[in-house]
């Protein structure tokens, strides 16, 4: 990787007169337009009168955020905060929205970090904002044209908020230069977007739509890819497949891909993805490309290295699969937010009663004092779905785990069994089989659409998906 010259002195380039005149000097035309997907601009603008209609006469202050420092000098790439995104589109790092109240709701102006051109010192001496580093990147003039919105420079932010009152509302912890300006609190502001963000309008389900397509598309290109991973390549080797796609056809991966093969599928988050696919094993995948938009797929699929499912390992499908299916049954408008967790809870704890491995009643296990079953699935069955993975998780416990559901909620659902290598309590046969299917749902008027149903759930189906994959 080439040196940072922001943060190593440059006055060595700086004294040499040469190459001062010459570096400024005959730059033809560079393109530098926002490349917007269409209607973002608009959702933004609508998410922001949502927003407005919550807190009248009151200022408004939402930070992009940075990129965080990976090690020394090196940084991740950088992904806006997802509130910002909703109320802006934009992807521009160390951003800050400033909504000003009017008679009418509120005024919007962005502020962002102009980039450094041809002519100025910061061009080759900011590996931060100089273009000689970054390439030709949109500006202030550009931004404003494509969004709808007046944008300033960042560094009118202080003269922009002086002597305004009353005090600001604020995504306090997202930006350290908008904290040290303590404008206000910001706990009641992130709650409110959270619970804005739950009711998904008709263009964020196209986005998701978009997220779960791609998503799809992924699966399939890492099911092709079983026989080189068997081969040697391993858990990397798909991980790395889908990541691929992500990038290709979107942002990037919606969180890190988990591949957790053989005796790592019962594993609720592996993602390190290091290890061997065994040739009889399952592959629990759990994977989401996240779009340029930034709405991400959330989607879960296990299916055998082989092509074909043991008898241990269909048994437990086959139960997974009445949960999942029972389930997504119960997702539909005025339904409490429970209720799919609830049903899925039962017919698992149901088939591990009829298999042995409950000590208790099923009643006793489902009670809340019980919860026996509970070892062989710790984590919940589903969660809202958006920008975040996880979506709307400042959300209140009345606005989310214990609220109706609506027409335009996304969410997932996602039941499992997770039978350790090391579990003396379950059969020798079951022992390092872990499996999940998982869905995204949106709740329609009338129940839900079920974006990833191009994804096959009954183990009959998925063995036949396989087969396909690999003849591609």
């Amino acid at each position: 990787m080439t040196d940072r010259p922001a943060r190593r002195d440059p006055s060595r380039l700086v004294e040499a007169t040469g190459f001062q005149s010459s570096i400024g000097q005959d730059w033809g035309a560079a393109r530098r337009e926002v490349r917007l997907t269409a209607g973002a601009a608009e959702a933004a603008a609508a998410h922001r009168a949502r927003l407005s209609g919550e807190y009248p006469g009151q200022r408004i202050v939402v930070a992009a955020g940075r990129a965080p420092v990976r090690a020394n000098d090196t940084d991740y790439e950088f992904r806006p905060n997802s509130d910002f995104s909703w109320l802006t589109g934009c992807n521009a790092e160390g951003a800050v929205l400033v909504m000003r109240p009017t008679g009418g709701g509120h005024d919007a102006t962005l502020l962002l970090r102009a980039p450094a051109r041809p002519g100025e010192s910061e061009f080759f001496a900011s590996a931060r904002d100089g273009e000689l580093w970054i390439g030709p990147v949109p500006g202030l003039d550009e931004w404003s044209e494509a969004l709808g919105v007046p944008c300033r420079a960042i560094e009118d932010l202080p003269s922009v908020l002086r002597g305004q009152h009353p005090p600001a509302l604020v995504t306090a912890g997202v930006d350290p230069m908008v904290d040290a300006l303590g404008l206000g609190d910001s706990a009641g502001l992130r709650t409110t977007l959270a619970e804005l963000r739950r009711i998904k309008d008709d263009w964020e389900i196209g986005q998701l739509r978009a997220a779960v397509d791609a998503t799809v598309l992924g699966f399939a290109e890492v099911a092709a890819e079983l026989p080189m991973a068997v081969k040697g390549g391993g858990e990397r080797w798909l991980q790395g497949t889908f990541d691929r796609r992500a990038r290709t056809s979107g942002n990037a991966p919606g969180y890190s891909t988990i591949i957790a093969a053989g005796p790592h599928a019962p594993v609720l988050h592996w993602v390190k993805c290091d290890g061997e696919v065994p040739a009889d094993g399952l592959v629990l995948m759990d994977a989401g490309v996240e779009v340029d938009t930034l709405y991400t797929a959330d989607v879960t699929r296990t299916f055998p290295a082989s092509g074909r499912f043991s008898g241990p390992q269909r048994q437990v499908y086959d139960l997974v699969l009445a949960a999942h299916t029972s389930a997504m049954a119960e997702v539909k408008p005025g339904a409490h937010y429970r209720t799919y967790h609830n049903t899925a809870m039962r017919v698992l704890a149901e088939g591990l009663r009829d298999w042995g491995l409950l000590t208790v009643s099923v009643n006793q296990a489902l009670d809340a004092g019980g919860q026996h079953h509970r070892r062989y699935i710790v984590c919940g069955v589903g969660h809202f779905l958006g920008l975040d993975v996880h979506d709307c998780a400042r959300a209140r416990a009345e606005a989310y785990h214990e609220c109706r559901l609506e027409t335009g909620m996304a969410l997932t659902v996602e039941p499992g069994l997770y039978f350790h290598p090391n579990d003396l309590t379950v059969p020798p046969e079951l022992r390092g089989i872990g499996v999940r299917i998982e869905d995204d749902l949106v709740v329609t008027e009338n129940g839900a659409e079920v974006l990833s149903s191009a994804l096959p759930i009954t183990a009959d189906a998925v063995e036949e998906w396989v087969a396909g994959c690999l003849k591609g």
